[in-house]
């Protein structure tokens, strides 16, 4: 019960939550769109990864941020099931290296001297989907009532993802509309599909209200068993 309360709140975290970066040499690079699967050389043993298509070639030395693992995933396009593979994004390498968290002995836990401030990312804004079902995450969330029960197509950007939980996929998504304040620019949606953080995806499922998932956890709006396509 712990562990399934615990998974329930990794899904409930918002975008904010910090996630695990996964660091290696590059020994083998296949691609399958609309990934680039890359078996990597790490610290702790080889590891498969896979990114959005990306021009990686063999030896570089890569870092995946956002750092998912996912068990026993079938990859359709390459005929080949991962006993377990690390989905993420491809970390920019000219990038400067994030600040250390880390307090110098004596610190009282406040900010270090001459730390650099940590960078604000930049806002969500992604097109509205095309068609007669399509919605934006705010109209979704504000039109929850009439909506409730009714296929929609929604376009927006992975902030946060966790894969795998009670045989799904979990995504919280936005895409510039509505308001943070009022809890109207997120949305979740659960899916067989894959993406990472990051992806913009088109999604197509069923909106659902007032769903309960586990002691203490209800949802006042999400998308179920949608579709992902990039």
């Amino acid at each position: 019960m712990k562990k399934l309360l615990l998974a329930f709140a990794l899904v409930l975290l918002g975008p904010t939550a910090f996630a695990a970066t996964v660091q290696g040499e590059v020994l083998e690079v296949r691609d399958a769109a609309p990934y680039t699967y890359l078996r990597l050389k790490t610290g702790t043993g080889e590891t498969w990864a896979a990114v959005t298509a990306a021009p990686v070639k063999k030896g570089e030395q890569v870092t995946i941020a956002n750092a998912m693992v996912m068990e026993n995933f079938e990859s359709k396009s390459l005929k080949k099931t991962f006993d377990k593979i690390v989905f993420g994004t491809l970390a920019d390498p000219n990038a400067p290296a994030a600040a250390s968290r880390a307090m110098p002995h004596g610190s009282p836990g406040g900010p270090v001297v001459g730390a650099p401030t940590p960078a604000t990312p930049p806002p969500v804004k992604v097109a509205k989907a095309s068609g007669s079902d399509a919605r934006t995450v705010a109209e979704v969330v504000g039109g929850k009532t009439a909506l409730k029960d009714k296929n929609v197509s929604l376009r927006g950007q992975v902030v946060k993802a966790n894969l795998g939980i009670m045989g799904k996929n979990w995504f919280h998504l936005q895409d510039g509309s509505g308001s943070a304040g009022a809890g109207t620019n997120d949305i979740l949606v659960t899916s067989k599909d894959v993406a990472a953080v990051g992806d913009v995806v088109l999604v197509k499922g069923t909106v659902r209200t007032d769903v309960k998932v586990g002691p203490g956890y209800d949802y006042a709006v999400l998308i179920e068993d949608a579709s992902l396509k990039k």
